[in-house]
């Protein structure tokens, strides 16, 4: 039985379910967080759904950047790609 992450803490199961609803229930939650424009969120997903949600994220004109792996899921970082890049000033001490 998959566990499919909501937010940080906060996780569902289906346990009567198929793995094959559990990845529909997922994918169906990042395509929803990526219709409202979101400018930058995380979620971890399966490994299984990756491919299905690459290309989700593309139609919704988002980048994705892998981050850590833990067993069969990995936290993916959506960035719209409408969103404009943050500038930080960066102080150098002169010697």
């Amino acid at each position: 039985m998959h566990h499919i992450h909501l937010a940080e803490g906060l996780r569902l199961r289906f346990p009567a379910r198929s793995a094959d609803f559990d990845q529909g229930v997922e994918v169906g939650m990042l395509a929803a967080l990526m219709s409202q424009d979101v400018s930058e969120f995380s979620r971890r997903i399966s490994k299984a759904n990756l491919g299905q949600v690459r290309a989700v994220a593309e139609q919704f004109g988002y980048r994705l950047v892998e981050g850590e792996t833990v067993e069969d899921c990995v936290v993916l970082t959506f960035y719209s790609r409408a969103a404009r890049p943050r500038l930080r000033v960066v102080h150098s001490a002169g010697a």
